[in-house]
């Protein structure tokens, strides 16, 4: 496999300035990617993803920078935890706004740039809770959003098949980030919950979910879409 397997393409990645998409933006440059970062704060192309008129106005731009879209990749997200009786409806609201719509809005406004790439990869992610519950994560609404991210891609890899776009998720289990690391901080028992649930003894890191990402983003993965991913150390196989 190249070093440089993404040379050539054009990439998007959102939810870049930390975390997963941080991770997916550096290894895709590494890779040889045109990256174009973006988030709604931070040291990248700065853009709300939940406000209509910007992302059109960011697709745009993009539109008249670059004549295709190779690659996509939806990382940004945002959700409220909280158990059913503590939750309220405006928090349940921003949480599928914050991981369903913001999904939405961006493909949809970036998909005939997409379809110009006449070979592009959407890259979204679920979760290990879209599959099953944490006993303990109080993840009502955020099983329900990646849920909801899981059923959409697959829609979508049926959408832009006609037009060589594939569509995959990767469903991460615990992976330490800056927002992971307070929580871990405030609760240090949970650590111990997560890695009981694990086959592998050890907390993941954003390059874990990055080296998956740039493998769908390449061409050594034109025969997948459709699909969906588990990077979490075993915790969903038993």
């Amino acid at each position: 496999m190249s070093s440089k397997r993404l040379q050539g393409k054009i990439a998007l990645v959102t939810g870049a300035a930390n975390g997963i998409g941080h991770g997916c933006a550096a290894m895709f440059a590494e890779a040889g990617a045109t990256v174009i970062p973006v988030d709604r704060a931070g040291d990248v192309r700065q853009c709300d993803l939940l406000d209509e008129a910007a992302v059109t106005a960011l697709a745009a731009d993009i539109t008249r920078e670059h004549i295709k879209l190779d690659i996509l990749v939806n990382a940004a997200a945002f959700a409220h935890f909280q158990w059913i009786e503590a939750m309220s409806y405006a928090q349940w609201q921003e949480t599928l706004r914050g991981e369903i719509d913001i999904v939405f809005l961006i493909t949809r406004a970036l998909w005939p740039m997409l379809k110009a790439s006449g070979a592009a990869s959407i890259i979204n992610f679920a979760s290990a809770n879209a599959h099953h519950a944490l006993e303990g994560s109080p993840a009502l609404a955020h099983c329900a959003g990646k849920g909801g991210v899981l059923a959409m891609t697959r829609q979508l890899a049926m959408e832009g098949a006609p037009h060589g776009i594939r569509a995959n998720t990767i469903a991460p289990g615990f992976i330490q980030t800056a927002a992971t690391r307070d929580h871990l901080a405030r609760d240090p028992a949970f650590k111990a919950q997560v890695l009981a649930k694990n086959m592998i003894k050890r907390l993941g890191d954003p390059r874990d979910i990055a080296y998956c990402a740039t493998w769908l983003a390449s061409d050594e993965a034109g025969y997948v879409t459709g699909a969906d991913i588990a990077i979490d150390a075993g915790a969903t196989a038993w």
